[in-house]
């Protein structure tokens, strides 16, 4: 993960939701320069908070991309055909396009642009806002020098992977989609809480805690989650005992089933 983020090429963020304002939250987190970044949303108004931070807000696309070197495409799927016709005449001939529009291929990007261009696909997920995203990258054309740039820009708002095209699918599901079945397990987690006896913050903090430690010991021990599981269960224990019936209603199979069907949904 870099801490000081130095590069200074222009950026360009089309599509200012959720998460295009986490990806610019992101990048101005580690302090790179706002007067480097443009984001457009038709809404404009909804961008008031990053153009007091510095950002070029507009909801034209067109003078958006003009002069900039990376242009971060955050549009729902069926919006960026429009947009990559719309930009196609106005890039420059170095620019860079990172899609990070879910079950959109390169090659369809690149059926829908006459201008030749890299084109590198990300999949960040939401917690790029508070830098400890996982965006896994896809190219077929870019550079190493221009994959590097990519990299060091998802780099600050998480950790990053490059992988086979064919498994963006697959990380979309787990990695964004993925966001919000933790957030669910939390959820899950606090509402047991109140019903033992906690008040709802102090199960907040006791259940948000209990899940970072759980990440931290995968991430620093590199051991397999059974292995740490092993740890906490003792014979005729109360976690072994709370885990079995966990697994008796289906705790495992409903999570891999969710995993699954998500991703069934995403590749029609």
């Amino acid at each position: 993960m870099y801490t000081n983020f130095r590069m200074t090429k222009k950026i360009t963020i089309i599509g200012g939701g959720n998460l295009g304002q986490s990806i610019a939250h992101g990048l101005l987190s580690k302090n790179y320069n706002p007067s480097n970044i443009t984001i457009t949303r038709n809404k404009i108004e909804l961008l008031s908070n990053l153009k007091l931070k510095g950002l070029t807000v507009t909801n034209n696309n067109v003078e958006a991309v003009k002069n900039t070197h990376i242009i971060i495409i955050a549009v729902k799927p069926y919006k960026i055909e429009n947009v990559l016709q719309q930009i196609d005449s106005h890039l420059k001939k170095n620019a860079i396009i990172v899609s990070v529009v879910s079950d959109y291929s390169i090659e369809s990007i690149s059926k829908n642009l006459k201008t030749k261009v890299s084109i590198i696909r990300a999949m960040p997920n939401t917690a790029a806002s508070v830098n400890e995203s996982i965006t896994c990258l896809a190219t077929q054309n870019a550079s190493k020098e221009e994959l590097e740039d990519v990299t060091k820009i998802f780099d600050t708002l998480g950790d990053t992977l490059l992988i086979n095209e064919q498994l963006m699918d697959a990380a979309t599901v787990l990695g964004a989609c993925g966001i919000a079945y933790v957030l669910r397990f939390i959820r899950g987690m606090i509402q047991g809480g109140i019903e033992i006896g906690f008040d709802a913050q102090t199960a907040t903090n006791i259940a948000t805690q209990t899940v970072r430690g759980a990440t931290e010991l995968l991430i620093k021990n590199g051991n397999h989650p059974e292995a740490e599981i092993d740890k906490v269960t003792t014979p005729k224990g109360c976690t072994i005992a709370g885990l079995n019936q966990m697994e008796h209603s289906g705790f495992s199979s409903a999570l891999i089933k969710g995993i699954k069907t998500s991703f069934d949904n995403i590749s029609k």
